[in-house]
Order: C-alpha cells, then structure tokens, then sequence
C-alpha cells in the first residue's frame, strides 16, 4: 500500500491530482490550495504514500463480496483430522510434542510473534493493551507476563537459548509499546531479541467509495487488521531478520491473552512433527451458541467462519454418538507458521486475500462544505484482513485442540462486564496457578474461594518445577516468586 513519496513540486501535485482523479478519489484536493505550506506538504506525503488504484480496488473488490459468502460450501472438521490435547489417550504423543518444541527452542530455531496494535479503549485506558494490569497480586502487565514466559522458557533450555519476539504495534500504540519496553529494561529480555514494527493502514471510505478525510489535509486511515500482519513483517525486515538469525518455526498469538503459552513447545513441537507449513490452536466452544467463530471446511478448504456465518441449526449438529458440537473448533488467533511459509509462500498469497468490510461510524470532514461530521450510526467502512485468510491456501494444516480453561481467556470488555473482562481474566490464571499447585501435590489454603495465589513465570511456565510443594499446605493469598520461600499454613 506504501510507496516512496515523490518530490512535493508543482509537476509532481499536477500529476498525483490526476491519478487521484482516475481512480474517482479527485475529491480528495478540494481545497488544497487553502492549506498553509506545511500542512499542504503533509498530505502531498501522505497521498503519495497510498497506492490509490490499489486501494480503492480493494473497496470495489471487498463491497461487492460483501455478504455473499451464503453460497459456500461449510462443512465441520472431521472427527481424526485434528489432535487433541484433551485426549488422555494421547499423553506419551504430547510428550513427544514437548521434547521436539524445546528441542527446536534450545537449537534457536524458534521465534514469537505478538499482535499488540489495539489499545486498552474498551478497558477505560489509553494505553496499548499490553500494558494493561488486570489486578493480579504482582501488579503484572499482559506484556510482563508474556516476557517472563519466555524468559522461563530460555531457562528451561539451559540458559542456551533464544526466543526472538517480534512485537507488532500500530501508530497508536507504537511509541507506548516501546517507551514501555524501554522503561521496563524489556522485562529481563536482551533489547536486541525484541523487534517492532508497525502494523499497516488503509484510507477509511464512505459507502460509496470516496476516500473520507479527517480533518482538512489528512485522510482518515484505520489499522488495516491483523491480517495485515504478513506484508507487514515482510516490509519491515522482520522475516530476514528471523533468517538471518537461523530461525525456522514461529509462533503468533495476541496480546489479549493472559493464559497464551508463548513459544509453546508442546504446539511447535506437533506442528513441526506433523511437518506442517501452518498451524493453529482450537478450544471446544462453551455452548453452541457462543459468538466466537470456528475453524472448519470452506469449500473443502481450511478457514474460519463467524458465529453468524452459520445457521442455529447447523450450530447445534452433534458427532454421531458423541454427543460434541460438529463445528466446535473454537478459534483463538493462536497459530503456527515456518518462517519458509512466511517468506516465500505468503508474498505469493497475498493477491488473493479478500478484504472484509467493517461498518463503522467514522468522524470525517465534508470537502464541499469543510465541515465536521460526528455520525451518529455507521456512516463508512473501513477495510480489514484477518490473519486467518491465510488458511485456505495451506497446503499442510496442523490443528490442535487444547483446555480453554489452560490456554485462553481473552481481555476484550469492560471492568464489571462480567464476560473476557480483566476479572475473569485475573480469575483464570489464578485458578491455573492453584491447579498448578495442586497438580504438585500440595493443598491451598481456602482454595475453594479463589485466593489471590499467584506462581511467577519465572517459576513455572506450564506446572513444572514445583516438585518441591507437594505435601504441603500453602498459604492461600500469596505470591511466588521464589520456590524457597513459599509461605506454608
């Protein structure tokens, strides 16, 4: 979407006005000549940094697509083609998964991709979410749990390795991310094993395909989804940086997860094993009707379908003789790729990625009569990818079906909602970390009323080394961050 931005000379306006003019978007320079010199050269940079054939041919492309997915071909995953974790039957296997992921972890070969471009608006902060803190008893900030989870698990490695973390922001988020960073000394991490780049955008539009301003002399712009992760760490050097420092396999998740096993061994492992070129995980649906969408067939092929692609009555088909949902693939935006898929397969891809269509309410000045518009309902769209657009053109898919209550709780509402709210957040990964306790075999004091029992990541990454607990009854309300100085009742 971004090329180099030409000379800002009277040729060179002459010439962006016509291409602008081509493509339908001449409205845009409405009263250029109004700007003051410095403002006028801005949005000369600006519009000769958006390819506008391009991007107004994804508008056509995109609304004319717009709802008519109804003639797919949907059909759930079949039963066998997908692993579980949830399968005890499969426990010398998840074993076998484990050693090949901190195999892979201890030769270096594997790196994390975060997703962190939105910020905390819903939470009530202006701050990226990373840096959110959801009430745990260390005062941790999604960003800080995730480092000393792979801080832990360069531990486990013997000290010998690193995990690379490429840390994907947006212009809001970007200078926050990485002041945070900075000023958390990178949370115990090398600065120079953490790599940042920013997610792209796109011109918002109205509903009829005119590129809306902002303000007189810039257009309005929006994140252009996580989809746009791939062109991003392609542009910014990112995937040759990986290659320059030997990594083959990587992990991706969001920053919204507080329960995400960054760099998870046993999900890397099965998904190298499998010889896989992308991955991801699943967890069962709550009910049938819960709005989360699922990974299944779409014309044969791999891909996600929204809650309200699907009719109720296909959402509650059951497995013969199971009883389980048929389309309960529960989608987490958790997912594997070798770092071959990413660079050399994907560029190649990303012509036949479709672009969804957000309604959104979008505050835009009127060019004819320079005034401001506040909507008060969707007045335009605003174009996104999914980073799951990528599936129905793998080739090898590895899918594998984990304990929600172990790997996912996202941060998505409000404090007090009551639903993905910083309080079933903080309520779950303290119930992990009693379940971790108790798997040792030591009894927590009053656990049936959820203590505020918090276990370091530095300590255990996923219940393992806290073989000294067991037989003892811990003191309920506390926090470990040393396994020799656990209060005891």
């Amino acid at each position: 979407m971004v090329q180099s931005t030409a000379s800002f000379t009277s040729e060179s306006l002459a010439a962006l006005k016509q291409r602008y003019a081509e493509a339908g978007q001449g409205h845009v320079f409405k009263g250029f000549d109004e700007l003051d010199d410095k403002t006028a050269g801005e949005f000369f940079g600006q519009l000769s940094g958006i390819e506008v054939e391009r991007v107004t041919g994804f508008f056509k492309n995109a609304t004319a697509a717009h709802g008519q997915e109804g003639g797919d071909k949907i059909e759930p995953l079949e039963a066998g083609s997908f692993a579980s974790a949830l399968d005890s039957a499969q426990a010398d296997e998840r074993a076998q998964w484990r050693a090949e992921g901190m195999r892979l972890i201890g030769a270096n070969k594997v790196a994390v991709i975060l997703l962190a471009g939105g910020q905390g608006s819903r939470l009530g902060s202006s701050e990226p979410k990373g840096c959110y803190d959801i009430g745990l008893p260390s005062q941790s900030s999604l960003f800080a749990i995730q480092a000393h989870r792979i801080r832990r698990l360069q531990q486990l490695s013997g000290n010998t390795a690193t995990i690379p973390w490429l840390v994907m922001t947006s212009g809001p988020t970007s200078a926050a991310t990485q002041a945070t960073f900075a000023q958390a000394d990178y949370f115990g991490l090398r600065e120079e094993d953490v790599f940042f780049f920013n997610q792209g955008v796109l011109p918002c539009f109205d509903f009829d395909g005119h590129i809306l301003l902002e303000q007189a002399g810039r257009v309005a712009v929006a994140p252009n989804g996580n989809g746009g992760v791939y062109e991003a760490l392609r542009v910014s050097g990112a995937l040759d940086w990986l290659r320059e420092r030997g990594v083959e396999h990587v992990h991706s998740y969001c920053v919204d997860n507080c329960l995400v096993r960054v760099a998870d061994p046993e999900f890397v492992g099965y998904a190298a094993l499998r010889g896989a070129e992308c991955g991801a995980l699943v967890v069962p649906k709550k009910a049938w009707d819960e709005p989360v969408g699922v990974i299944c067939l779409r014309n044969s092929r791999y891909g996600v379908v929204e809650y309200s692609e699907i009719s109720s009555e296909m959402a509650q088909l059951t497995r013969d003789g199971s009883g389980e949902l048929a389309y309960n693939a529960g989608n987490i935006c958790n997912h594997y790729y070798t770092l071959d898929f990413l660079q050399h397969r994907v560029p190649e891809l990303e012509a036949k990625f479709e672009h969804h269509v957000a309604k959104k309410k979008i505050k835009h000045v009127d060019v004819e009569s320079g005034d401001l518009v506040i909507p008060t309902k969707p007045n335009g769209i605003k174009l996104e990818r999914f980073v799951f657009d990528v599936f129905p053109h793998v080739e090898r898919m590895a899918v594998l079906e984990v304990a929600r209550n172990d790997q996912f709780s996202p941060l998505k509402n409000a404090p007090g909602s009551g639903v993905d709210c910083p309080e079933t957040a903080r309520r779950d990964l303290l119930a992990q970390c009693v379940r971790f306790a108790e798997a040792a075999g030591a009894t927590i004091q009053d656990a049936e009323s959820e203590p505020a029992f918090e276990i370091s990541p530095l300590v255990s990454y996923g219940g393992e080394g806290l073989e000294s607990l067991r037989g003892k009854t811990l003191v309920g309300d506390q926090l470990i961050t040393d396994i020799a100085s656990v209060q005891t009742v």
